[in-house]
């Protein structure tokens, strides 16, 4: 954000022994992302969402994989998918149509809203997580439709898919010392009762299970004869709470009373997902 802070990055880069620098435009403003279904030709999008990249509140920390998305965005301008769809991503499915290799499949747009415009951060040819769990939860029409048109070029005929109203947060938990070594092997707690609240479930990530250690716990296995296994942490990310609602704020409540029920040793998450009214962090 400052001449000092870039050229200490640079010099860090150079210290390497392979060390290089890439000298590239500053990108001020949010980042927004923009999922679009395409069958070659046809480009069909889905609706915006917006990550939280860094680790820590406050959008401060190192960067990860995502700690929390929300839809819709209620600060973008109306147009924004509009523009993105005829200015970037028809653009790139028609050139790549023209060198002879057409693309099939999710085109993710990450996008900054920069004071000079709508810029490209980056491409990618899948979901990307975690904004996929926030748009999805929208999606009031079959994915698989949609999908299934784009794998057999027919996206120009079919319904456009259809959207709820409704606002859709979600809130990453993760293990200890995420980003970096990982804290992994603790039993998780809590998820059927964060699942039997209203308006809120649970996506599993870096979860999977091990034979209790608890001689009491082995004993509630089946029959009494069987040991029991329990929920552990196994990644970086562990789950994503989802919460939905009629708009964002009521979304990230249900979220974060879901969080609030869930734990596991080392577990950390933001507490600000959603929270910033106009997005418009440089660093996110």
């Amino acid at each position: 954000e400052d001449r000092e802070a870039a050229r200490a990055h640079a010099e860090a880069c150079l210290a390497r022994e392979d060390g290089a620098v890439v000298i590239e435009d500053y990108l001020d403003g949010p980042e927004v992302s923009l999922f679009c279904v395409s069958d070659g030709v046809t480009v069909i999008p889905l609706v915006p969402a917006q990550d939280f990249k860094r680790a820590h509140d406050g959008n401060e920390g190192p960067n990860t994989g995502g700690m929390g998305a929300y839809s819709p965005l209620p600060w973008l301008a109306e147009g924004v998918v509009e523009e993105v769809v005829t200015t970037v991503a028809k653009p790139t499915v028609d050139e790549m149509a023209r060198r002879g290799t057409p693309f099939v499949g999710l085109l993710y747009c990450g996008l900054a809203m920069t004071s000079k415009g709508i810029r490209v951060v980056e491409f990618n040819v899948r979901f990307g997580d975690p904004e996929t769990q926030a748009v999805l939860e929208r999606l009031d029409s079959p994915l698989a439709e949609l999908l299934f048109a784009a794998a057999t070029g027919a996206l120009d005929r079919i319904p456009a898919p259809r959207w709820s109203k409704d606002a859709a947060v979600t809130v990453v938990m993760a293990s200890g010392g995420y980003p970096g070594p990982t804290d992994t092997g603790h039993e998780i707690t809590g998820i059927d009762e964060a699942e039997a609240l209203d308006g809120v479930h649970i996506i599993h990530a870096g979860t999977g299970t091990r034979i209790a250690d608890d001689p009491a716990d082995a004993a509630a296995g089946c029959c009494g004869f069987e040991p029991a296994e329990i929920l552990i942490n196994t990644g970086g990310r562990v789950l994503d709470v989802v919460g939905r609602g009629p708009d964002v704020a009521a979304a990230r409540a249900k979220a974060y009373e879901g969080v609030a029920l869930i734990s596991f040793a080392g577990e950390h998450h933001r507490s600000d997902i959603a929270t910033w009214p106009a997005g418009l962090d440089a660093k996110n």
